[in-house]
């Protein structure tokens, strides 16, 4: 199981476009989300790395991605994002019971569910949408899918209470569970990579058992 330290700043209005530039300060460096579980029938792996950090209230998370096309064909929060240009953080905010999957395409567009498992899951009301502040290199337009190398950044501030159906007070001092995935299910070349391994023999990103470790400064 893979494990990350998460950095702590100051507690601040922080804005998702100026991410980079602050973590750039920060000299945060990137993780690889390259663990290509599902290798025979999708063997093709862009390239994508992320960063994260946090503010006592709130997360703060970085994408970057590299792959040979891009689409975002969802027009409207918890829309079919999964199946454009995405990148995913499934995270257990609190011992509940409840994992989270926060699925953002590559401009913007958004999807939040809560629940115990795969089947049954809650989406997020709007004003929870709204709350997580999110930036794209690409702008928050949707297109359909241009094929040719593209490289593109995602940024997303997403406040505790984001975790709607949770009870979560300071992330600071905590160890939590998490995974972080890159998919395009409907795209030229689609893929399914996590951070860390998935160890079942079908595309799953809805499985807490193989989370990876957060520890929250």
């Amino acid at each position: 199981m893979k494990q990350l330290i998460v950095k702590r700043l100051p507690k601040n209005d922080y804005e998702a476009s100026r991410l980079p530039s602050l973590l750039d300060g920060q000299e945060m460096s990137f993780e690889r989300i390259d663990c290509v579980n599902w290798v025979e029938d999708y063997p093709y792996a862009p390239k994508v790395e992320f960063r994260i950090a946090h503010a006592d209230d709130r997360i703060l998370l970085h994408y970057r991605v590299e792959e040979e096309s891009v689409a975002s064909m969802a027009g409207h929060d918890n829309g079919r994002v999964w199946e454009d240009s995405c990148c995913e953080f499934f995270f257990v905010p609190a011992a509940d019971g409840l994992y989270y999957n926060v699925e953002c395409n590559c401009t913007g567009t958004l999807l939040i569910g809560a629940g115990a498992e795969r089947e049954g899951r809650v989406l997020a009301p709007e004003a929870v949408l709204q709350s997580v502040d999110r930036w794209s290199s690409l702008g928050s337009r949707p297109f359909e899918e241009r094929v040719g190398k593209v490289k593109w950044e995602l940024a997303l501030v997403i406040p505790v209470s984001a975790y709607f159906r949770s009870k979560v007070g300071s992330l600071s001092g905590q160890v939590l569970k998490a995974n972080f995935y890159k998919c395009g299910d409907k795209l030229e070349r689609p893929h399914f990579l996590s951070w860390n391994p998935i160890n079942v023999a079908n595309p799953d990103f809805h499985r807490p058992d193989f989370f990876g470790e957060l520890r929250f400064e």
